[in-house]
């Protein structure tokens, strides 16, 4: 018998040779396999890890919402927590998908929580009782745990937590800082409608009288129903930013003033405004301070969140200004050019406080009294012993206790002449409330007001 032909209950093996061969060319392909695999990833762009994820358990939740979440690959040391509520018949994915604030999360590096609403035609509950009072229940309740499951599990920064949504998402986001003013420092509402405006007695969910814009109050009175929702508080307020479209047909336009009405009371404001300016064709801006800012868009309908208006209201937050922590280190020589105010001195100060056991908050208006613009500004102070600031608004603030240099943002850095810009912050203090007795700005004497 040869053996190298024959084996006991199976085909003949092929001759010694034709094996050897089959080996050699099995090794070839697995060779030749891993090298294009290891061809491919070097050769293919690196996939995203972040993708929306959805949350369960995370805490009081009485009307059963949704939650879903975006936590960007690169996070700030200590990130922003952006709570975006989505429009009627919408869903958290939905909101995430048709929205710019995930890419922006990518960029900025903050994280952003998509809530869905479980109420039939999938609205926001902005009308009843129990939704209009702090920790009454229904949604906002939901809502809150979201937040502080987030701040919690990811270490977010209590100092950097801010809503937006639009249409019932915007009727939300003034329902929240109503209810949270301690919570939210600021939130933007594209078309909304002032908080309780919606209030209903009969279990209904939606006000028509609201919403064609007949519900019409003093500023006195909004004021009001927004502070009622948490009565005897007395803290600092959250900074407001409203959106609205003249043409919107189911939100009606009056809506838009009534709610202007509503913050720039709460803030202690008048309703006529310190600046107005068009950042673009058919947009009106108006500020009220350093509290409220409204935009007004010319022949735009309800539907009105565009490209570009996200970008706009996470630099209003100030989520533009903590980028995401990298593992590259870099060595960057960055060069500032500065005009300083024109004459020396040509400055005005304009400096407010509201104080209350041991925090305050200080409003800051920086006037150009120059005939030439300011380009870059910096504005130094020193605070009285024992303040020291935990938030700030408009501005980048550093350090955060003694000698102070604020420095300006992205979008107020040019002070034209005779102009005006408003900052401001929130700090802790040790009983002195009192204001600097001092400021430069661009290393020039400011008079104050």
């Amino acid at each position: 018998m040869n053996l190298s032909t024959s084996r006991p209950g199976g085909p003949p093996a092929p001759p010694a040779p034709a094996r050897r061969a089959g080996v050699v060319a099995k090794i070839l392909g697995v060779l030749v396999a891993a090298l294009v695999t290891v061809l491919s990833l070097l050769v293919a762009p690196r996939a995203s890890a972040a993708t929306l994820t959805e949350v369960t358990g995370f805490g009081t939740n009485p009307t059963n919402l949704r939650m879903h979440l975006y936590v960007p690959d690169r996070l700030a040391a200590k990130p922003g927590v952006l709570l975006a509520v989505h429009y009627c018949t919408g869903t958290g994915p939905a909101f995430y998908s048709g929205s710019e604030f995930a890419r922006l999360a990518d960029q900025y590096g903050f994280i952003v929580i998509y809530p869905s609403a479980t109420r039939s035609g999938q609205c926001f509950d902005v009308s009843s009782p129990q939704a209009l009072k702090r920790d009454g229940g229904s949604d906002p309740v939901g809502l809150m745990s979201m937040v502080r499951y987030t701040l919690q599990r990811y270490n977010g920064d209590t100092g950097k937590v801010f809503v937006t949504g639009v249409s019932s998402g915007a009727m939300t986001t003034n329902v929240m800082l109503a209810n949270y003013p301690d919570v939210f420092q600021a939130g933007a509402a594209f078309a909304g409608v002032p908080d309780g405006c919606f209030a209903t007695t009969d279990g209904s969910g939606w006000n028509s009288a609201c919403a064609n814009g007949t519900v019409l109050k003093t500023p006195q009175q909004w004021g009001d129903i927004a502070r009622s929702a948490y009565p005897g508080y007395t803290g600092a307020r959250p900074r407001m930013q409203l959106w609205h479209g003249t043409a919107d047909d189911t939100l009606r336009y009056p809506n838009f003033g009534e709610e202007i009405d509503q913050w720039t009371n709460v803030h202690g404001l008048s309703t006529t405004p310190t600046s107005t300016d068009s950042p673009q064709s058919g947009w009106t801006r108006t500020r009220y301070g350093t509290g409220v800012e409204a935009i007004s868009l010319q022949g735009v309908g309800h539907n009105l969140l565009a490209s570009g208006m996200a970008l706009r209201a996470i630099q209003f937050f100030g989520l533009d200004q903590s980028g995401p922590t990298t593992t590259t280190t870099t060595t960057t020589t960055t060069t500032t050019t500065t005009t300083p105010p024109p004459g020396g001195g040509s400055c005005r100060i304009g400096y407010s406080t509201n104080a209350w056991n041991t925090g305050l908050t200080a409003t800051i208006t920086i006037t150009n009294t120059g005939t030439a613009p300011v380009t870059g500004w910096t504005l130094a102070f020193t605070l009285p012993s024992g303040q020291v600031i935990t938030s700030g608004w408009s501005a980048t603030y550093s350090p955060t206790s003694g000698a102070v240099t604020a420095k300006n943002v992205s979008y107020n850095g040019t002070i034209a002449a005779g102009a005006s810009t408003g900052i401001g912050f929130q700090a802790n203090h040790g009983g002195d409330t009192a204001a600097p007795t001092a400021f430069t700005l661009n290393g020039a004497a400011c008079a104050i007001a």
